[in-house]
């Protein structure tokens, strides 16, 4: 039982609705679309080296990725990708963004439970918009006292997010899918963190569970939660 926390975090993409599953769906076209330059494999790993370099300059959320899409086409292509690819790559995009939002189990039942005795934040990172639609999309707007997206969630942004709600980190319980970015940077501020493994996790989003940590609690689903406040 954790005592003293008084306003929880929550992460959003793969921890209140479905996210990674439209990008998995996104690159399955592409590798299609490029089929005839190199086999799935190759594909797959110059666009996770092509995001990796720059994430420093895009960030992250479906724009930030089909631009990554479009560089690794022009480099597999070697600067010779059809017009035609361009315009589907594209397509699949704006496809992607307007995706219907899909609450994850147990997700509403489980905020509603908790709103009453705790404030509640959804913590989240990527494009601004994309984010603002979703939740506004999600039903879930009116269960939050405070709204952050983070251009990552490293332990400084969570550091400038807890001087800003004017809270201590012994105070603050992080929720999410994500080791390295729900989990990991508010335990290393001195914040509890729950985590809740999604079926498809980014590859880089993964890391080693800090499993020493008394701070640390890993649930199947969101509703055991509640277990865990008094």
């Amino acid at each position: 039982m954790v005592e003293g926390i008084k306003k929880i975090g929550f992460d959003a993409d793969d921890t209140l609705w479905v996210n990674e599953l439209f990008f998995r769906e996104t690159e399955q076209h592409f590798y299609k679309l490029l089929a005839d330059y190199a086999d799935e494999s190759t594909i797959s790993s110059e666009l996770y080296r092509t995001e990796s370099n720059n994430m420093f300059l895009y960030g992250y959320g479906v724009k930030a990725f089909i631009l990554s899409v479009l560089e690794t086409a022009h480099h597999i292509t070697q600067g010779n990708v059809p017009a035609s690819i361009v315009r589907e790559i594209i397509d699949l995009g704006k496809k992607q963004l307007l995706q219907p939002v899909e609450l994850l189990p147990s997700v509403e039942d489980t905020l509603n439970a908790l709103v009453g005795s705790y404030e509640l934040i959804l913590v989240t990172k990527g494009d601004l918009l994309d984010q603002e639609r979703k939740l506004a999309a999600s039903g879930l707007e009116h269960l939050f006292h405070h709204v952050e997206v983070m251009s990552d969630k490293t332990e400084c942004y969570y550091r400038k997010l807890l001087k800003h709600i004017d809270l201590r980190p012994d105070e603050f319980m992080m929720v999410g899918n994500s080791l390295r970015s729900d989990i990991l940077p508010p335990l290393i501020l001195g914040s509890y963190a729950v985590y809740v493994p999604c079926e498809m996790t980014w590859e880089h989003e993964k890391a080693e569970e800090p499993t020493s940590d008394p701070r640390f609690f890993k649930v199947d689903s969101l509703w055991e939660i509640l277990r865990l406040l008094p």
